[in-house]
């Protein structure tokens, strides 16, 4: 008795071939079908004649501008072999390339024909190494590129929004801070003062044209302190500045500041007014 239990505890802890609904299943089905070409697996994949000459090439570790033709050939043969009985469409660039070692193979057989001194004899298999050097460079450079980030793949490209203003609004001139620039261009003045008398006619119009020429020297765009010159004095320098403040008020320039306390600069208008400024 202890025999036969034996034997029914070491059926027991066979392993199943596979559980169906969780019963176990001791050996396949007398009817399943398994199509011919289902265990088939190639184990090398290869992207055209040329791929697959250098994987032999290097395989066999020989160098490439020596080429042993009849083993390449031979293997190269036995390879197509295997794939035609499998996909005979597939093949057919592989069975251009055989013929083509089948070629060389032959021409290398030949008595070689007599050059004249000096110059070397032809190799037969120049064509296919030029094709094949070629081809791996370009095989390696792809994998250079291939390794390089690309974006859905090695990282995901992120939007973020970010608003842009088109046109940068400059704050308005302080009237004291003109009043202050004013003063200082004066304090200058005094130290220039001279002591001769005499009348001198000013004008306004002319001095316009001055600030205006000055202007247009200088790409339309000045300092206000570097449109008044201290050693002319003061009359000049305050017709000179009644001069600009007509050209502001006929719309021919603007005095414009970067920020708060910071220097007053004036520049060239178009001469037309705003919308809602007063005549």
């Amino acid at each position: 008795m202890s025999a036969i239990a034996s034997i029914d505890n070491a059926a027991e802890t066979i392993e199943p071939l596979a559980r169906i609904y969780g019963e176990p299943m001791a050996q396949l089905p007398l009817d399943l079908y398994i199509p011919p070409d289902a265990m088939a697996v190639m184990l090398d994949a290869f992207e055209g004649p040329l791929d697959l000459l250098l994987y032999l090439i290097r395989k066999t570790n020989v160098n490439v501008l020596d080429i042993p033709m009849a083993p390449l050939t031979v293997q190269y043969l036995t390879y197509v072999e295997a794939m035609r009985s499998h996909n005979l469409e597939l093949a057919a660039d592989y069975l251009v390339m055989a013929a083509m070692l089948i070629e060389i193979k032959s021409r290398m057989l030949l008595p070689k024909a007599k050059v004249a001194e000096g110059d070397e004899a032809e190799d037969p298999r120049a064509e296919l190494v030029r094709r094949l050097i070629e081809y791996e460079q370009m095989k390696l450079a792809a994998q250079r590129l291939n390794e390089l980030p690309q974006a859905e793949r090695d990282f995901d490209w992120v939007e973020v929004w970010v608003e842009k203003s088109m046109l940068r609004r400059l704050p308005e001139v302080n009237p004291e801070d003109l009043k202050n620039a004013w003063r200082n261009i004066l304090g200058q003045a005094k130290l220039h003062t001279h002591h001769l008398i005499r009348r001198e006619e000013l004008s306004v119009r002319e001095h316009m044209g001055l600030i205006l020429r000055q202007l247009r020297d200088n790409a339309g765009f000045l300092e206000f302190v570097s449109l008044f010159d201290p050693t002319l004095g003061a009359p000049v320098l305050v017709v000179h500045f009644l001069a600009m403040l007509e050209l502001a008020r006929e719309h021919l320039l603007e005095m414009t500041q970067e920020d708060a306390f910071t220097p007053i600069y004036v520049r060239l208008a178009d001469g037309r007014k705003e919308s809602g400024d007063d005549a």
